[in-house]
């Protein structure tokens, strides 16, 4: 059974790992429905969440394969931290991503023509059969293989032509594993405004081919004009945070978020620790998880870390729906914490609010420390241009996370 705990991400990738070989090089792209998906890992959204690290991901793939037969399957788990860097550097493309969306709604508000086409869209009735599946498949599992994203979202553009940010945001709305970079740049990459005059054809026998005969669409888009084209801005430097191995011995609270639900990997077992607090959500304008099946798992996958958290540091952990600055303080007073430590949450909804948080703590004299992962400081970096300039970085990347062959 199918369950967002970390232990059944770990046993998970136990079964997939001898697969991830040149097994998963040849057979990735075909997606062969949701009762057959043992060509995948179906991981991300146990990676997304941090239930399982990328690090421990990649160390069991290489203790099945050398880094050569496994380079695709290691590929794509650097493809999330290279997005995640690209957008960290750009924090400006998520806001305007947010304002663009913003303006679509109120457009779709005012137009009934959209809002049904939109609605036909989102509850598989456009007639497009492939298509339909998928809206449906996403609505119902909160997953799409990745290759059915793409062909997706250029049937969405192209050929429906509907905004693109209304189907960016009909993913993140579902998918388990959506997050802003990776979501939003793959929208991007597909419509042409991530990478200049390139754009993502979805093509009947493609899909023909790849879907093992299942669909054959016709009157699909024959030409993906690349939407309008805005140079992105230029990589600003990385936010300093302090390492695990800097935080002093001051008394702190251990703040659980969605975006990384595996602390006790990440920070020492000697930081003096009072008590944790876990929060399964924000609240508006920022609002995340963004659907009701995205929150089941989120708020399932933040209860199974508060459980870890509590026996790992043998300290009370407390459960929120939402991130409340109130709570947090009170939470500090009572266990007399100084400070509040968190793992580092990349641009997002619970970056802005934990940006939000650390001006009310300010105010209260309490520190707050968000502590990034090795694995984004040394990588990202390197996520100034395109992917290809970043994969020559992988080798570098691996030797120094120490799991090179």
């Amino acid at each position: 059974m199918v369950s967002p705990t970390r232990q059944y991400g770990l046993e998970r990738l136990e079964e997939f790992a001898p697969s991830a070989g040149r097994k998963y090089a040849t057979s990735r792209n075909f997606d062969f429905g949701p009762d057959d998906r043992d060509n995948v890992s179906v991981l991300s959204p146990w990676i997304r969440h941090r239930l399982v690290t990328e690090k421990e991901i990649v160390a069991s793939v290489l203790n099945e394969h050398s880094a050569s037969s496994a380079e695709k399957y290691i590929q794509e788990v650097f493809w999330r931290t290279y997005w995640k860097g690209w957008l960290e550097m750009r924090p400006g493309v998520w806001v305007d991503f947010q304002d663009e969306l913003k303006q679509a709604r109120d457009k779709v508000a005012d137009n009934s023509g959209l809002q049904k086409a939109i609605d036909e869209a989102e509850s598989g009735r456009t007639g497009i059969d492939a298509f339909d599946f998928w809206a449906q498949e996403l609505v119902e599992t909160g997953y799409l293989h990745n290759h059915a994203r793409m062909w997706f979202a250029s049937i969405w553009i192209f050929t429906l032509k509907l905004p693109w940010v209304l189907g960016a945001d009909f993913f993140l709305r579902h998918l388990l594993d959506g997050d802003p970079a990776s979501n939003t740049m793959g929208w991007r990459w597909v419509a042409g405004i991530q990478t200049r005059g390139k754009t993502y054809l979805a093509r009947p026998s493609n899909i023909e081919k790849f879907t093992d005969g299942r669909f054959r669409p016709t009157e699909l888009a024959s030409e993906a004009p690349p939407l309008e084209w805005q140079e992105p801005p230029s990589p600003a430097a990385l936010e300093a945070t302090p390492r695990p191995d800097e935080l002093d011995d001051t008394p702190a609270l251990l703040l659980i978020h969605g975006d990384d639900l595996n602390p006790e990997s990440l920070l020492p077992d000697t930081l003096p620790i009072k008590a944790a607090l876990a929060f399964q959500g924000v609240k508006e304008p920022l609002a995340w998880p963004f659907g009701d099946k995205a929150k089941e798992f989120v708020g399932q996958a933040v209860d199974d870390a508060a459980k870890r958290a509590s026996s790992h540091y043998g300290v009370d952990t407390a459960t929120q729906s939402e991130l409340d600055a109130d709570a947090v303080i009170r939470a500090c007073q009572d266990a007399g914490a100084e400070a509040v430590i968190t793992p580092y949450a990349p641009v997002g909804p619970n970056a802005d609010a934990l940006n939000l948080l650390g001006s009310a703590l300010d105010d209260e004299g309490i520190a707050l420390h968000r502590v990034r992962r090795e694995w984004d400081s040394a990588a990202w970096p390197f996520a100034k241009k395109g992917f290809f300039p970043f994969k020559k970085k992988i080798p570098s990347l691996l030797e120094q996370a120490g799991l090179s062959d």
